[in-house]
């Protein structure tokens, strides 16, 4: 897969396109601004690549900044892991991280300007009283009882509310718009509220907290952003951000556009939800390999290449965007094929017997990493009188069709020779245990005399293989959009054979790979050292990324 693919148009590529030849704005300066609550996913990655992209394509810049006013639920961990997954991802941010919390003074300062055009009061409903007062979709709100007060009343209880003289709850500093808009969010809404709780960045210098839509858009004014993108469902809170940036003294006016969010089959989008998963341990942790956060794919072995021609493929637009897994596993397993060494791994083992196996007489072979990059190089692949083989390469009563190996028939040792099954070995319950087989030592790199053989197997020389932890990845859910169900929990769709444990055996070449190195397993699909629980030369365990087919339109067992 190429790392510089044509850039795919979409509107709002088109309208950045207009802006710039229109000489509306010599450049452009975007921002992926995430709340430091949990770690992103997906569809962040999808909102990293299109403001990052646009910004690179352009020769403008792109902001990361924090929305850090929810200071009960964010951390230093997330802004850490943030800032980990954008890079990792491939894109760096202008200058130094941007906070809100550097904009707390000065977002302050405009909430007093607010007050003083009378464009906003300090309000006492009760937070059940407000949802009263503001009506319904169908029925205009009421102005609150406190909506006349007058600006000198307003300038003091809300400089009080910042000294901390009253309750958290109690009051909260509200626009002053229209109870009436057929628009819900221009209902005189709330951009201040009392909270006391420790900031990661003020600690308890504060006690107020401006609200998100309040912040957002001067943030965005204060840095001199152009083009605000943003989720479908921040499109009926537009009018709102304009309407704040339009009401006090500031130069600069970005432009808001949205665009469909991101809908993966067979997992969440959902951060509230993906907390759940982590907080009720029905997962390992964040970066648990079967999440589609950023952390979790990269462990898994997802590639950032994929990822970013992902988002490319599956475009931008207003339209739903739910995407087949399917399509994401395929942008994965593209990248690597031209780009992963090959080697050989079983990972349900079943003992192979050579039996004319004679050391001097039967020879080893050299075989490249990739077929199509000599320069991977190659490695010695030894045989041994005991071999291990897939257990599924076996049959005793083989479909139509079959190619692999079965009682008396032949087939090829990848790399190797031709070996015919002469005995299968049971153990007391009928289980097969061992096979018995004979080399034909005239087929080390050329066909057999006489006859044709179809089959070629991977396998490994028990002597020289080392034990590896395999780690077998299915989809997470048994139902395409488990969050659908308004019956049922999303966690009553997960799928208890999501992660499958198995004790394999890997060729000894991979021994002192470092976490994240990815490999084909032959006619297995592709595999990455676990980037937590691999240690070089002493534990090997390997997670399966993806198979070398799709296998996302078979339903779940």
């Amino acid at each position: 897969m190429s790392s510089e693919r044509e850039p795919v148009s979409h509107f709002i590529r088109t309208i950045v396109q207009d802006d710039l030849q229109s000489g509306k704005h010599p450049t452009i300066t975007t921002r992926f601004p995430p709340e430091p609550n949990g770690y992103l996913h997906v569809g962040h990655a999808k909102s990293i690549c299109l403001n990052f992209g646009l910004a690179q394509d352009f020769g403008g810049q792109c902001n990361l900044r924090f929305d850090d006013t929810n200071p009960e639920k964010e951390s230093e961990e997330y802004a850490l892991s943030i800032q980990e997954d954008v890079r990792w991802l491939g894109f760096q941010w202008a200058g130094e991280v941007h906070w809100a919390s550097d904009y707390f003074e000065t977002l302050y300062g405009y909430a007093v300007e607010l007050i003083r055009s009378g464009k906003a009061y300090v309000c006492d409903l009760t937070p059940d009283e407000m949802r009263d007062y503001r009506g319904t979709l169908t029925a205009p709100g009421r102005n609150s009882p406190y909506h006349e007060r007058s600006v000198e009343e307003n300038l003091d209880l809300f400089g009080r509310m910042r000294k901390g003289e009253f309750a958290d709850g109690s009051k909260v500093l509200r626009a002053k718009i229209d109870m009436a808009s057929p628009n819900i969010n221009l209902r005189d809404p709330a951009i201040y509220r009392i909270r006391r709780a420790h900031h990661i960045r003020t600690g308890d210098q504060w006690c107020i907290y401006p609200m998100y839509d309040y912040t957002h858009c001067i943030s965005d004014a204060l840095e001199g952003i152009t083009h605000s993108l943003c989720t479908l469902e921040f499109e009926d809170h537009r009018p709102l951000y304009d309407w704040v940036l339009d009401n006090i003294t500031i130069p600069c006016h970005p432009r808001q556009i949205e665009f469909s969010r991101l809908e993966l089959q067979y997992t969440l989008t959902s951060k509230r939800k993906l907390n759940q998963l982590v907080t009720d341990k029905l997962v390992s942790g964040w970066d648990d390999p079967r999440l589609p956060t950023i952390t979790g794919m990269r462990r898994r072995g997802y590639t950032s290449e994929g990822i970013r021609e992902f988002a490319r493929r599956i475009g931008i637009s207003k339209s739903d965007n739910v995407i087949d897994m399917a399509v994401l596993e395929g942008c994965i397993r593209e990248d690597m094929e031209a780009r992963v060494p090959r080697v050989m791994a079983v990972v349900q083992p079943l003992k192979v017997v050579l039996t004319n196996f004679e050391a001097g007489l039967t020879q080893s072979r050299e075989a490249g990493f990739h077929p199509n990059h000599p320069e991977f190089g190659s490695r010695d692949v030894p045989i041994a009188r005991e071999i291990w083989i897939e257990a599924d390469d076996f049959s005793e009563t083989p479909p139509p069709g079959w190619q692999r190996l079965t009682p008396g028939g032949e087939v090829r040792l990848r790399y190797s020779y031709v070996i015919k099954c002469d005995e299968v070995v049971k153990d007391v319950a009928g289980e097969v245990v061992e096979l018995r087989c004979s080399i034909d030592h005239d087929t080390l790199g050329k066909n057999p005399q006489g006859r044709k053989v179809k089959g070629v197997i991977h396998w490994l020389s028990a002597q020289h293989a080392l034990p590896a932890e395999i780690r077998l990845y299915d989809r997470l859910f048994t139902v395409a959009a488990p969050d659908s169900d308004k019956d049922k929990d999303f966690r009553d769709f997960l799928n208890p054979a999501s992660l499958s444990v198995v004790q394999g055996w890997v060729e000894s070449c991979v021994k002192d790979v470092a976490p994240e190195t990815r490999y084909q397993f032959e006619r297995l699909g592709y595999f990455c050292a676990d980037r937590r629980d691999h240690q070089p030369g002493e534990r090997l365990v390997f997670n399966r990324a993806v198979g070398l087919k799709d296998a996302w339109s078979k339903p779940v067992a």
